[in-house]
């Protein structure tokens, strides 16, 4: 079974910032999309931002300006660059593929205290 693996969560206090990294195997060949979403206790899960192979970029309004998506393409990898980071960002975050077929990492969980 296809898994995508996370890393980068933890623990940051308000106004710091974490990099989460989610890779693919490389042998998936027909990615388009790739994604971060997050789930709050009690919250649906939410998209967070997204990138096309071409890189053109899609964020929810509660993180423009703060959070940087990017990937390599030829790594099948993408990055999710998370500054100025608030207690609201504290949730489990997912990362996605889109393509032939869709793939979810296992989830990594980033806390926002003081």
């Amino acid at each position: 079974q296809v898994q995508l693996v996370e890393s980068g969560g933890g623990l940051v206090q308000p106004g710091g910032s974490l990099r989460l990294s989610c890779a693919a195997p490389v042998t998936i060949f027909s990615i388009t999309v790739m994604g971060w979403y997050r789930q709050a206790p009690g919250k649906e899960r939410e998209l967070v931002a997204s990138i096309t192979r071409g890189g053109t970029t899609n964020y929810a309004n509660s993180v423009k300006g703060r959070f940087t998506i990017s990937r390599d393409n030829a790594k099948n990898t993408v990055s999710l660059q998370m500054n100025s980071l608030k207690p609201e960002d504290t949730a489990v975050y997912y990362c996605k593929t889109w393509g032939a077929r869709e793939y979810w990492g296992q989830g990594t969980q980033v806390t926002v205290s003081s």
